[in-house]
This record gives structure tokens, sequence and C-alpha cells, in this order.
């Protein structure tokens, strides 16, 4: 639902007077003759996409798998183990039982000691506890900027933001489907929920790999406020 502004009017034109001048009606949203974001990349092929991407990761410290739904289990597998398995924190979300990696949350990873708490909404504390000493957090990407390569989280109450972050390592699952040009594919995505009264995340993460600094002296480093590495797994879902 689209949230309701009280007083925007009142608030307005107290502005405008402020200002000296008479408060604007009806303001039109300008059309710019040259538009160039909307031209990078804007006739690149899926898989093109995912070649930017791909070159985009080793710029940004991030390790990127391609693989299918077919072999997706086995190459998450694969990451966790490089990661030291250990302990894994995910979301509550259907999709990892659309992606066939039920039996290997919930059955495979604690026989073989690796401890996987998925998020509760019922109990934000444990949340944050589980989050905080997890080694590992797997997420899933809205939508992703080949350019950039960035993933865009949303939260919910079953999708803890803490998850990207808290853990020392991150894994974020791309469907191939979601992959964009840019940011601009990306904010048009989103303006066009909200105008069609789509219930958007509370909060959206834009994450562009493992947490990465360069204040002091203009030295690089990794994992000043989040994940110290994190790992792309894009799926071939098309």
């Amino acid at each position: 639902m689209s949230g309701i502004i009280h007083n925007r009017n009142a608030f307005l034109n107290k502005l405008a007077n402020q200002l000296g001048r008479a408060p604007k009606i009806n303001i039109e949203r300008p059309v710019w003759r040259y538009q160039p974001q909307n031209h990078v990349l804007r006739n690149a092929t899926k898989d093109e996409l995912v070649a930017v991407l791909q070159e985009q990761c080793k710029n940004i410290n991030t390790n990127i798998v391609i693989t299918n739904t077919a072999n997706l289990t086995d190459a998450l597998q694969t990451v966790v183990e490089s990661y030291g398995g250990h302990s894994v924190v995910t979301w509550k979300d259907q999709r990892f039982i659309e992606y066939g990696l039920s039996d290997l949350m919930n059955e495979q990873w604690p026989q073989t000691g690796i401890n996987v708490y998925a998020w509760n909404s019922e109990q934000p504390e444990e949340n944050i506890r589980q989050a905080e000493k997890a080694k590992i957090g797997i997420t899933i990407s809205e939508i992703t900027l080949a350019e950039s390569g960035t993933a865009v989280l949303f939260s919910n109450k079953d999708r803890g933001r803490t998850i990207s972050f808290l853990p020392e390592k991150s894994i974020i699952l791309i469907p191939k489907s979601t992959i964009v040009p840019r940011m601009t594919q990306a904010a048009r995505w989103i303006r066009e929920k909200i105008q069609n009264d789509e219930k958007i995340a509370s909060c959206i993460n834009f994450i562009t790999g493992p947490s990465n600094s360069a204040d002091i002296e203009m030295i690089p480093v990794v994992g000043v406020h989040g994940p110290i590495k994190a790992t792309y797994i894009v799926i071939e879902d098309q």
C-alpha cells in the first residue's frame, strides 16, 4: 500500500512563503534529451551480462561460480567446505526449497557437524546471536547489477539484513534471470513496484562483494565492517 502524506500542501506552502515565492503546482517530470544511462549494455544478452559480472568480480575481491539448478547443491556444498563449514545462517526463504537445497541445509549439513540456523521472526535476539557467531551467511539476490557486481537484497521479517554482514563469509545466490546491466534498471524496477502498490522491503541493501574500505591513505582493506570473503553463485534458471 502507498503511504499517505498528511498536510503536504500546507508544509510546501509554508516553505514557499519563507522563500518569498509562489508555490509550484502540477510539476511535470522533465524529459531529458540525452539519457546515456539507458544505453550502457542495453542490447547485452544474459550470457553477456554474466560475462561482465564475472569480470567485475575480479575487481571487487569476489569469487563467482556458475552452475544450474541440477548442480546447485554440489556447487553450494563446495563453497561452504572451502569456507570451512562450521556454522551457517540463512534466511527463511521458500526459494531454498524451490532450488532443491532443503535436504542439504536441514539434513546433510547437520549430519556432518555444520550448524544451520534459519532466521526466525519470533526470536529476534536469537537471530542476532546466531548471525554474530555464524561463519557463513547465505542469501539470495532479487536483482543483480552486472556493471558494478552488485547484489540487491530485500529484507523482511524472514530475511534478516544482518545475515549479509555479520558472518565472516557471505554466499549470495544469484538467479541468472535477475541480472541487469546497472543501477538504472534496478531503480526503475523498484519504482515500478512502488507505483503498482506492491509491498516493498523495509530495507534494501545494495551489496558489492565483501566489505571494503580505502579511507586511510587510500589503502584498500577488506572486511572492515562486514564479511571478509564473498562468493556469488549464479544459477542458470533460464
